[in-house]
């Protein structure tokens, strides 16, 4: 603990009880339709780092404040608990992941009570156990009776000194080694289990345009990873291997095609590779994908341009990728930044074919060519030194191309690929699949699912191999010898759906009620790290349209909306064991409490951007917390007998202007602005508080407030000073604190305060007055708000005109015409203020916070009571000061 302030692992000790014994977070069946806020389920690594406290605290934070607003609430939580790390740590400890993962996840369980967390434990899932991977065994065998599963040849990663495959994560460094021996890991073609996720990738693609909660960043993400390209398919014929089929966007380009590529794995450059050591020698050790540049072998053939009967040379490049398109290219580097950048290294020839469109074009002259010696032109435009196409613009030219080049066909690419998930690894899902001689791969029949792991064997490849007698068994459809499938499912399968099963977990003849399912989701908040951006959420909305087609699920959609929240920085860096930078959260609840952690985390930036972790911060943010319980504290032992005046008023009004703008703001998830102002309002009460004796129903009014907007995010401490207050039950079910303001009127009310103090800070600076005697603050006269209001509101040349056609503004003689140039100077940034006699009000009810900071008197003054030499300077929203030293 802290060496002062308040004992936080009493008061949050005694919370946490209080709230458990009470049931306060449980979610009962018969609710209607709650709201339900959810953060993506962790791995359970064994210890909660910082990343996981921002999630959490965001979900948290946020159920709670929709609890408070009445709703009923669906606050659950989870375990991602199958996977290689648990695997790994149980072969170097020589234990079994099973036992590995349960004392992680008792380990995280109790650091996620410690830190406050509102869950309903009662719906706690795990991932790794047979009563809910079962579901991810009917599943699959739902998919593949609805032809959503195939099972055919894929390329993986091999060691052939451990004589297993690896998936991408084993595989180590630039050189691609083995994580467990450093053995060169090979590529092989093994038979693999796909889900057919290409057949939604229409549906996954255009209902990316409906997600309006998700974030746009991750909605283009998705729209990349399908990769829908619309374009045509042609044949080049190459010498002996006759027509080779390649994909383009731009066939209007065609006439500019000074080369053919094809991707390293083309059968046509396997071929090669046999008999042309240059060409073997670029594919097994040159070829790089991923490199900056793009790279490449001639092949010494030629291809035949299908559209002029040109023939342009074939090259080997590692920049053609097999998995999109057909592998293989007509490269036109006049037109593509990538083409250019190859055909500039070689030395091929760039021809422009394209041009862009003169404003002044009459549809039938042919432009000028387009300057391509740096870089490619890119876009449409019109077609040049195109023979009979000459002239046309890019899109006639590409549907009457595709019409009558014969080999030519309209089609749709994406870039999108079937969903393999197949691991050949132990700590996962057993697929449902056993293999007969006979009737070949045969699905496991329902009433025999489970189908469970058996005992870990610590061994070389893949475990489930060494597991004999787990391994053989009969086959389902002809009786005779058969053996189970001793691949498991990639663990992406088991959080496409988790969140479906929190709706009723325990039920045990189906994956998850689908008439609750129908009413409780989707998701209406989602929380999670910008990593999951494309493949869980993609996998997620995969299920879900998979369950509304052959389930009955009434939604297609998983969660209507989604936060990205940002990462916890030390020093600019993520935080990383590796790094060395890590900060445990442990020593931060032990140290200042949890609810500490909490705040400091929420009001540090907004939930979705990264922030650098603090220790002068924590400590200032525990420095205020303790301060709030002392200003309770105060109120509780002298409960105070001040009058209900000027000074009480602005109080009573920041009072319902902070609950206000806190609501919006916890209501858009931005809890640092929710949170600013909830500090500000306490800094006002403490001012208050200093300044004179309180009002006691104003000031108890906005001490609740605070306590309230603060519980979300600091529980534990609201909970204790609600207590204090004498409010009945807990402030986790108390009703929020409800106002009706106007914010444009709060806000120009504020900046107008804010602008005079600013003002009078200014004057005594500048004359150097040490000691004020007496401050004035003089309210413009109304004519010069009536004159500021035509301003913004015309649209005349001549506004000092307007302004003179006034009478009320022209008998102001040159005070008027002065004060219209001023206008006609500003007028790209005028806007309205508050009218006279509000800014009277307002600036009456704030003067005892200039009277503190100046420790002068103060005088509002009103026009009509103030010298004409003064009014000069008054203008609407900025009144003049007169000092008296």
């Amino acid at each position: 603990m802290s060496d002062a302030g308040y004992d936080h692992a009493t008061v949050e000790r005694r919370w946490q009880e209080a709230w458990d014994e009470a049931d306060v977070y449980r979610t009962p069946d018969d609710v209607e339709d709650p709201t339900y806020v959810l953060g993506m389920y962790p791995y359970p690594s064994g210890k909660l780092h910082m990343g996981h406290v921002r999630n959490y605290t965001i979900t948290d934070a946020y159920a709670r404040y929709r609890r408070m607003r009445g709703d009923d609430v669906l606050h659950p939580m989870g375990w991602d608990a199958f996977g290689l790390p648990a695997e790994n740590a149980a072969k170097e400890r020589d234990t079994n992941p099973r036992d590995w993962t349960f004392d992680c996840i008792e380990t995280m369980t109790e650091q996620m009570e410690s830190m406050g967390f509102g869950y309903d434990w009662e719906r706690e899932i795990a991932t790794c156990t047979p009563e809910y991977y079962q579901w991810n065994q009917w599943l699959f065998e739902r998919f593949h009776e609805e032809g959503l599963v195939e099972r055919r040849d894929a390329e993986v990663n091999w060691c052939p000194h451990c004589e297993t495959v690896l998936a991408d994560e084993q595989v180590e460094g630039e050189a691609e080694l083995c994580w467990r021996c450093d053995t060169p890991v090979e590529q092989r073609e093994l038979e693999q289990w796909f889900l057919k996720i290409t057949e939604y990738a229409d549906e996954l693609l255009e209902a990316i345009d409906d997600l309006e909660g998700w974030p746009n960043s991750v909605r283009q993400m998705q729209r990349n990873w399908i990769g829908r390209q619309y374009g045509t398919e042609l044949d080049f014929e190459i010498g002996e291997y006759g027509p080779v089929e390649a994909f383009t966007t731009r066939v209007d380009t065609i006439h500019g095609a000074t080369f053919f590529a094809l991707a390293p794995d083309h059968p046509i450059s396997e071929e090669l590779a046999e008999e042309n050591g240059d060409v073997r020698h670029f594919i097994e050790e040159e070829a790089d994908p991923d490199g900056d540049e793009p790279n490449g072998v001639e092949t010494g053939l030629t291809a035949t341009n299908p559209v002029t009967g040109e023939e342009i040379p074939v090259y080997v490049a590692d920049f053609v990728l097999s998995d999109v398109g057909t592998g293989a290219l007509m490269a036109v580097p006049a037109h593509d930044e990538r083409d250019h950048a190859f055909a500039e290294k070689k030395g091929i020839e760039i021809r422009p074919v394209i041009a862009p469109e003169p404003d002044d074009w009459d549809g039938k002259t042919v432009p000028d060519a387009p300057d391509v010696s740096e870089e490619a032109y890119t876009d449409d435009g019109v077609l040049i030194d195109s023979g009979e196409y000459s002239s046309l613009e890019s899109e006639t030219a590409r549907e009457r191309l595709t019409e009558e080049i014969e080999s030519a066909e309209e089609a749709t690419q994406y870039q999108l690929r079937d969903w393999g998930i197949s691991r050949q690894r132990y700590w996962g899902t057993p697929i449902p699949v056993i293999h007969c001689d006979n009737c070949g791969p045969v699905t496991v029949p329902e009433e025999d699912l489970p189908v469970e792991l058996p005992e870990f064997i610590n061994t070389t490849g893949n475990p489930l191999d060494a597991a004999e007698e787990w391994k053989q068994t009969t086959c389902p459809d002809c009786g005779g010898e058969a053996v189970r499938e001793t691949d498991t499912m990639d663990t992406f399968v088991d959080s496409s759906w988790y969140f479906l099963r929190y709706v009723s977990p325990g039920l045990e003849d189906a994956p998850f009620d689908l008439e609750q399912a129908n009413d409780w989701m989707p998701v209406d908040q989602y929380v999670g790290g910008i990593e999951h951006a494309v493949m869980h959420l993609l996998y997620s909305r995969f299920f879900t349209k998979v369950l509304a087609d052959h389930e009955g699920l009434a939604h297609r959609e998983p969660f209507t909306n989604l936060l990205a929240q940002g990462m916890v920085q030390l020093e600019g860096e993520k935080m990383s064991k590796s790094k060395g930078n890590v900060v445990s959260p442990q020593r931060i609840v032990e140290e200042y409490g949890a609810d500490t952690a909490r705040l400091f985390m929420m009001q540090a930036a907004q939930p979705e951007r990264d922030f650098d972790w603090s220790e002068e911060g924590v400590q200032s943010t525990y420095a205020f917390l303790d301060r709030l319980k002392g200003m309770v504290e105060q109120y509780v032992t002298n409960e105070p007998d001040g009058d209900d005046d000027a000074v009480a008023s602005y109080v009573d009004a920041e009072i319902d202007a902070t609950i206000a703008i806190a609501s919006d703001e916890y209501d858009d998830l931005t809890f640092n602005k929710a949170l600013r102002e909830t500090q500000d309002l306490t800094r006002t009460l403490r001012q208050y508080a200093n300044h004179t004796e309180p009002n006691a129903e104003i000031y108890e009014r906005g001490l609740s407030a605070v306590v309230r907007l603060l519980s979300p995010v600091a529980p534990h401490i609201a909970e204790e000073l609600y207590d204090e207050l004498g409010s009945e039950g807990f402030v986790a079910e108390a009703e929020w604190p409800t106002a009706d303001v106007d914010r444009d009127y709060v806000s120009k009310r504020r900046r107008l305060v804010a602008n005079t103090r600013e003002d009078i800070r200014d004057i005594v600076e500048v004359a150097g007055i040490e000691d004020p005697q007496a401050i004035d603050v003089v309210v413009a006269p109304d004519w010069k708000y009536d004159a500021l209001e035509i301003a913004i509101e015309s649209d005349a040349d001549n506004l000092i005109g307007e302004l003179m056609g006034e009478p009320h503004i022209r008998e102001q003689g040159d005070a008027a015409a002065d004060y219209g140039q001023d206008l006609q100077a500003e007028r790209e940034a005028l806007s309205m203020t508050l009218g006279p006699d509000d800014e009277h009000a307002a600036l009456e009810s704030a003067a005892w916070l200039i009277e503190r900071e100046f420790d002068a008197p103060v005088r509002v003054v009103r026009a009509d009571e103030a010298d004409d030499d003064v009014l000069t300077n008054a203008e609407p929203g900025r009144p003049a000061i007169e000092i008296d030293d």
